[in-house]
């Protein structure tokens, strides 16, 4: 293992993540630092860490290329809006994806299966059969990379769950095309926000101690989140302020 390697490994370690953890990652890919083949190693890093009996995930969202008025999604081909390093696992080898026009989910590791395979059966972004919703039920981790944790995903699902007043827009049909050839045709209800900004970065400041670590990976700095805490602190907050994790906006 080269120097780079070993440094963000033990950085890895350092934020409690540990073999046969399932862990999802949020990244800012520019935020690790510039060096040679920076997206395959730290993947190779990852999956090293959590070990066969770990699962590694990664958003794979489509929302602003897939839409009303191009409403396709192909299994295979539709980019990753979410950066590069999410781009770059979505066509990593073996890797597995959730089937969703603008939220599906990769994934890679002892878990995928599990995690993945029902989330075709939601007709929102993260309903209850999404990667997201189903995290808290293997005790999984969200791993914020050097992107702050603003863009949390999960949030999303809690919403969801919760019902926030603010949260769905239009119902949109869309054809999604699977990878062994198959065309099915759903019509999703999309998330609004219409008038509100996001403020998941509030949820940091609430959760309690032994729900998160922080540190870094090389430059990027890091937070890891216990994802049972992100649902169990979120929809208690929720419960006493609906637009708790919003702001208004003109």
């Amino acid at each position: 293992m080269d120097e780079i390697s070993k440094r963000l490994s033990s950085d890895i370690y350092r934020l409690g993540v540990r073999r046969g953890d399932h862990l999802l990652i949020h990244s800012s890919l520019n935020a690790m630092g510039r060096f040679p083949n920076r997206a395959e190693r730290i993947v190779k890093v990852l999956l090293d860490c959590l070990g066969e009996e770990g699962t590694l995930l990664m958003p794979s969202l489509s929302y602003t290329t897939v839409h009303k008025n191009q409403p396709i999604f192909n299994e295979l081909t539709t980019a990753s809006c979410v950066g590069g390093l999410t781009e770059f696992f979505r066509a990593y080898p073996g890797v597995k994806r959730s089937i969703h026009p603008t939220h599906s989910v990769c994934g890679l590791g002892a878990k995928a299966d599990f995690l993945l395979k029902d989330h075709l059966k939601d007709e929102t972004p993260c309903g209850p059969y999404s990667p997201f919703a189903k995290l808290p039920l293997v005790k999984g981790k969200i791993l914020f990379l050097g992107c702050g944790t603003r863009p949390n995903t999960s949030m999303h699902a809690v919403e969801e769950k919760f019902i926030s007043p603010y949260l769905f827009g239009e119902r949109v049909a869309h054809e999604i095309q699977l990878a062994n050839g198959e065309t099915l045709n759903k019509t999703y209800q999309r998330h609004g926000f219409k008038g509100y900004e996001q403020r998941y970065d509030r949820l940091f400041n609430i959760l309690e101690l032994g729900d998160y670590r922080t540190g870094n990976m090389l430059e990027a700095k890091t937070v890891v989140m216990e994802a049972r805490a992100v649902w169990e602190t979120g929809i208690q907050y929720l419960q006493q302020d609906p637009f708790y994790f919003v702001d208004k906006v003109n």
